[in-house]
């Protein structure tokens, strides 16, 4: 008799430990981790077209110094 109760306290125990416990924190680990993998992977997509974006257009809005623009300075002690 005693090996029942006590079998059904464990088996009890075994499920609320289960079902409360392991379960809930499972669901939010993968769920953390989908959404730390979403944001990395949104980073990563601002980051790439700025990359490209910023390395042509200071290209194309920078233009070349010319020999005629230069003013010649002395440095004053």
């Amino acid at each position: 008799m005693f090996k029942y109760i006590l079998l059904g306290f464990t088996l009890y125990f075994a499920y609320r430990f289960l079902f409360d416990f392991l379960l809930p924190v499972i669901r939010t680990t993968r769920q953390l981790k989908k959404q730390f993998d979403a944001v990395r992977e949104q980073q990563q997509g601002y980051q790439q077209p700025s990359q490209n974006g910023n390395t042509s257009s200071t290209a194309n809005k920078t233009p070349a110094p010319k020999a005629d623009d230069y003013i010649e300075f002395e440095e004053i002690r």
